[in-house]
């Protein structure tokens, strides 16, 4: 009797770590089809978007569940929003993506501009640091926490700001034009003279 009960719970062991293997296997290739799923939909939703498909890539993205929604899912969102003047429910989603990801510095640029468009400039400032602290080489994010600053009267501090933008990339023409705005209001007519000249060599080669 305590052989065979030996040899059952043996065959028992075995079955449970045999429907184990099973499971963890059922589990892994779910996981699997859900990225793939994922990331099939979301490929769907930037050709849409690109293509300016608003309601069709918004469709799809009200189709996924909140808690699953990515940082960038929530910022197209907003920017779609944004797109239709819904300013107060884009500032939402593009919290929305901060809560999902809190490096995501897009996110803080798009609230930031947002704030502009809300004539709120130094909540927007705050926004552009962030967004700068999570990505130091993004050259918009130097440009726009520049013009933030001209709102407020802070023409040095602006200064400075339009310079990095151009280290980062020289070939925008604004960036030149705003630098040159500034050198104006500081009474530099030299300097700018200088980057205006700039901005009209950028904007002749564009056309």
């Amino acid at each position: 009797m305590f052989f065979k009960s030996q040899i059952d719970v043996r065959k028992f062991l075995i079955y449970n770590f045999v429907m184990k293997k099973i499971l963890a296997i059922f589990t892994i290739l779910t996981i699997g089809i859900n990225v793939c799923f994922a990331d099939e939909l979301n490929d769907k939703i930037n050709i849409f978007y690109a293509e300016n498909n608003i309601k069709e890539a918004f469709s799809l993205l009200l189709s996924i569940p909140e808690e699953n929604r990515t940082a960038q899912n929530w910022l197209l969102m907003g920017n779609i929003l944004q797109d239709e003047r819904k300013i107060d429910e884009a500032a939402f989603m593009f919290n929305q993506a901060i809560a999902a990801d809190s490096k995501y510095y897009k996110a803080y640029y798009n609230l930031g501009n947002i704030y502009m468009l809300q004539d709120k400039p130094n909540m927007a400032i705050k926004e552009y640091k962030k967004a700068l602290k999570y990505n130091p080489d993004f050259a918009y994010g130097y440009y726009n926490l520049g013009c933030a600053y001209l709102k407020i009267g802070k023409i040095k501090s602006a200064k400075w700001e339009f310079f990095k933008a151009i280290d980062l990339n020289n070939q925008v023409a604004d960036f030149h034009y705003n630098l040159a705005y500034t050198f104006k209001q500081l009474n530099k007519e030299k300097q700018a003279k200088t980057y205006l000249e700039y901005y009209n060599k950028i904007i002749e080669r564009e056309q």
